[in-house]
């Protein structure tokens, strides 16, 4: 017999993989020995796993088969996440390239290609974690969509809801206008770019001759605009407080107030408040109970609230406005500036802010138990100084509710039915009756 000159992983790696498998050496019952479980951070079925997802799951299985060797009944549940938005921005895509649109075609059929993608590429996922070694109970594999997790949601989504846990209110949001979708935080990515700084003139009301001018890189909200901000000891506004100014081309009269938020360095110290639009615009006009005009569709086009360029693009209406305001003689000049835009993670598309009814998770009492377990001892951190992030995520200063809904077809649907305006929360249609 010739021993190679060549090691070839994969024929061995396979061997013994098959080994395993062949007698059963990852399955588990519950017995009398003390259990050590870990539920697998189940990959999203979206693609691929990626070398992150190797380093994570070869640490889970070290510990796993440590746990083995030191005699526990050691459980790793394996499975795959639905992905809500990132597997529905797949298939869109996908579809996209057949000349299919999704609402052409209805959320039945569009499931039913979600669900193709999700066997395809769940499979795969799969048997990546098998040819990495893992040494998971693939007998309790599952899906977070399949029946029984499905349920589950549904149960504790009312459940939480009759706690008073569980709310649904009107808030600033990220707004995906090729998704058509909420997005959290966590999914809109900011880089710097190059964008123009547009400077335009107010005409100030009954005042000939007299103007206040702001800089905004965003001039296609001017159309929502409901005041004009100045910070209270800027000496340049003091002359203006009690006055009022007429939003170019639009001719509305809206009220110049003193905030200090107003940043008296950028800009003109003059700030354009659109509270439908802008996050620390909306907190000013809650504030100051300012009127909110929400100028833009779902898709990014404009709403019959904005009154000009109905159902036009955004961008399009940025350089029409721009020439509309330079022919009026509101354009004071344009220059190019480099800001942070934030786009979409899934999509790419450049976020809007906007004002949403969506559903909220009461966060601080859950954040309070996180906190208190890690401080308490019951779960520790290695390293050590992780603390200090988890601990900056978690505090009640920086704890926000949690926006856990999205206008998606794909994913776990809210068990609300809305007659009017009442929202009746129930497992079932027939409970929701009753």
């Amino acid at each position: 017999m010739s021993l190679s000159t060549r090691y070839n992983p994969q024929d061995t790696e396979d061997k013994w993989y098959a080994h395993w498998m062949a007698h059963n050496y990852f399955h588990s019952e519950p017995d009398k020995r003390e259990p050590f479980t870990v539920v697998i951070p189940p990959p999203n079925v979206t693609g691929v796993l990626h070398m992150g997802h190797m380093l994570n799951n070869t640490i889970q299985d070290i510990l796993i088969r440590r746990a083995r060797l030191q005699g526990k009944n050691a459980c790793w549940v394996p499975g795959t996440d639905h992905a809500s938005i990132a597997t529905e921005a797949k298939v869109v895509k996908l579809l996209r390239e057949q000349g299919i649109r999704k609402t052409d075609i209805g959320r039945d059929a569009f499931l039913s290609h979600a669900f193709d993608w999700k066997h395809k590429y769940g499979g795969i996922i799969l048997d990546q974690l098998k040819k990495l070694g893992a040494s998971c109970d693939w007998d309790r594999t599952r899906f977070t969509m399949e029946d029984k997790l499905s349920d589950a949601v549904i149960k504790v989504f009312v459940d939480l809801h009759k706690k008073g846990k569980l709310y649904r209110g009107l808030r600033m949001t990220n707004w995906d206008p090729e998704a058509q979708t909420v997005l959290s935080n966590e999914e809109v990515l900011y880089s710097e770019e190059q964008s123009k700084l547009y400077r335009v003139r107010y005409a100030i009301e009954g005042s000939a001759g007299e103007f206040i001018t702001i800089a905004t890189t965003r001039p296609e909200t001017i159309l929502g605009d409901s005041a004009i901000a100045v910070h209270p000891e800027d000496p340049r506004y003091t002359a203006m407080k009690g006055k009022r100014a007429i939003v170019p081309l639009v001719g509305r009269s809206i009220p110049i107030i003193f905030d200090t938020y107003v940043d008296r360095e950028f800009g003109t110290g003059a700030l354009k408040v659109t509270p439908a639009h802008d996050m620390n615009d909306y907190e000013i006009g809650e504030r100051h109970q300012l009127e909110v005009i929400d100028v833009f569709n779902d898709d990014g086009t404009m709403s019959e609230a904005a009154g000009f360029y109905i159902g036009e693009d955004r961008f399009v209406v940025r350089k029409k406005l721009a020439k509309d305001l330079e022919a009026s003689g509101n354009l004071v000049d344009v220059e190019d500036y480099k800001n942070n835009v934030g786009r979409s993670e899934r999509t790419n598309s450049i976020v809007e802010p906007r004002l949403t009814m969506q559903w909220f998770l009461e966060m601080k009492g859950f954040a309070k138990t996180a906190l208190d377990a890690v401080k308490s001892g019951e779960v520790s951190f290695y390293p050590e100084h992780f603390w200090n992030m988890y601990n900056s995520w978690l505090n009640e200063e920086n704890v926000r509710d949690w926006c856990i809904s999205r206008q998606l077809w794909w994913g776990q649907r809210i068990p609300a039915w809305y007659y009017g305006e009442e929202v009746f929360v129930a497992e079932t249609a027939v409970e929701a009756l009753e």
